[in-house]
């Protein structure tokens, strides 16, 4: 499972993950959003979700939405790959990555959801997803997990990591 911030490129490394392993991957944005930005309906993203769950034993899931089968995907989880880095760091890689797939739909999303970026999503990035609640929630998956949870407070981290896993 990997989580953290926006920008951290959770969604990347899941998929070097899911090669690596030869499993699914799941994108939590793909689950959430419909075509055109919408949301879809909660009862439905669950069912997208714990499907998912029932039919693969072997996963990798990519997002927070804590309200998405969270505890179940914690718990089943072998690790939980925590993408802590700086504000500075995830704000840079959004604005290129809007400049990279402008008018484009990234694997991770949706169909029909083109790269965006704007000043909701900005004070996201920098502030809103950085808030208590979302820190009190990343320290309790490091409390009650510990022995599952890797932390990656920056790229080179994450380059170390993959370059252990030979991916």
């Amino acid at each position: 499972m990997v989580i953290g911030h926006s920008g951290s490129g959770k969604s990347v490394l899941a998929g070097k993950l899911g090669r690596k392993y030869k499993c699914k991957v799941l994108y939590l944005d793909c689950v959430h959003w419909l075509p055109g930005w919408k949301e879809r309906d909660k009862k439905e993203e669950e069912d997208i979700i714990s499907g998912f769950l029932d039919k693969n034993n072997s996963w990798v899931i990519d997002g927070n939405y804590v309200k998405k089968c969270y505890e179940r995907r914690l718990s089943e989880a072998t690790n939980i790959i925590y993408l802590l880095f700086p504000r500075r760091i995830c704000l840079y890689r959004i604005i290129k990555r809007y400049f990279k797939n402008r008018g484009k739909t990234r694997k991770s999303m949706a169909a029909g959801c083109e790269e965006k970026i704007d000043m909701e999503f900005i004070l996201w990035v920098l502030y809103k997803g950085r808030d208590k609640k979302h820190r009190q929630n990343y320290k309790k998956v490091c409390r009650k997990y510990p022995e599952k949870v890797i932390v990656l407070k920056k790229p080179s981290d994450v380059k170390r990591f993959c370059r252990a896993l030979k991916i």
